[in-house]
């Protein structure tokens, strides 16, 4: 289903299934957001473990990269 069709579909609803489907959207992608935020952590640490990453201080971070 295209973009537009699903924006369509959801002109079809009352004004409360709108406001519920909204809910519903936002939690999904939080949940999301919080998932893919874990994938990366692990992936991170993961890296750090194998020893392909060194601690670093935000100084130095932010010498690295504005240079």
């Amino acid at each position: 289903m295209r973009f537009g069709e699903v924006l369509e579909a959801a002109a079809q609803l009352s004004l409360e299934e709108q406001e519920g489907l909204v809910e519903v959207l936002r939690h999904r992608v939080i949940e999301l957001r919080r998932e893919d935020l874990a994938a990366e952590i692990r992936q991170a640490r993961e890296e750090f473990d194998a020893g392909q990453c060194e601690p670093t201080t935000p100084d130095d971070l932010l010498k690295t990269i504005l240079s």
